[in-house]
């Protein structure tokens, strides 16, 4: 039963089906199942072989967005049963897409698996100008921070983001997370970040480690 409903959650997403989605969702709950599990091999699986074809020019932005809002409306469903459990941990993380950028949906499942695994997430939302994401750091004083893009030209802000960051004295003491499509190990020790992480799986087993 768990595996045909999950598979359904992921058909919603590749389908552009927003209603398959809702009631899928709604099927996740009524039977018991994982909420973790179903967002992760379903929705999140979905999404992602819709950005391997969207990189493959196999579809295009509308099947992508239209895609995107199958996830979200079954997500949106299955969000708060993802975070009753959690427990806190103390540690905060202020987390955002980079100026320049409006591309939310990694940002957003990543904040949704920090959230379940008990941090505060405190989240600034897509094309945040440099100086509000350092402001916020500079006032929330967070433990972490996490930064994602999705292009290329936009990888500069993050670089931006760091150095704002040096100038008023909050880059010591506090842990640097990046990610997202044009992102590598490479990027990630030029500009002197923590961690780069493929996925939201990846960025929480690191933030666990930390402690």
């Amino acid at each position: 039963m768990s595996k045909d409903v999950i598979a359904k959650l992921e058909k919603a997403v590749l389908d552009m089906d927003e209603d398959l989605a809702r009631s899928s969702a709604h099927e996740v709950l009524s039977h018991k199942i994982n909420v973790v599990e179903a967002v992760n091999n379903g929705l999140i699986k979905g999404m992602k072989t819709v950005a391997e074809m969207y990189d493959k020019e196999e579809i295009y932005l509308p099947q992508v967005l239209a895609s995107a809002n199958a996830f979200y409306a079954a997500f949106d469903i299955l969000r708060p049963h993802m975070l009753a459990g959690a427990k806190g941990s103390g540690k905060k993380v202020v987390i955002g897409v980079v100026e320049g950028d409006i591309h939310d949906i990694g940002k957003n499942l990543v904040k949704t698996m920090i959230e379940a695994n008990g941090f505060d997430c405190i989240d600034m939302g897509r094309d945040v100008p440099i100086e509000d994401f350092v402001g916020k750091v500079v006032e929330a004083k967070p433990e972490f921070v996490a930064m994602s893009t999705l292009m290329t030209p936009t990888m500069k802000s993050m670089r931006r983001i760091m150095e704002g960051m040096a100038d008023e004295g909050v880059r010591e003491g506090r842990k640097v997370l990046i990610g997202g499509g044009p992102i590598d190990q490479e990027f990630a020790d030029e500009i002197g970040a923590d961690f780069y992480g493929d996925d939201e799986g990846q960025a929480v087993a690191w933030l666990k480690k930390q402690g």
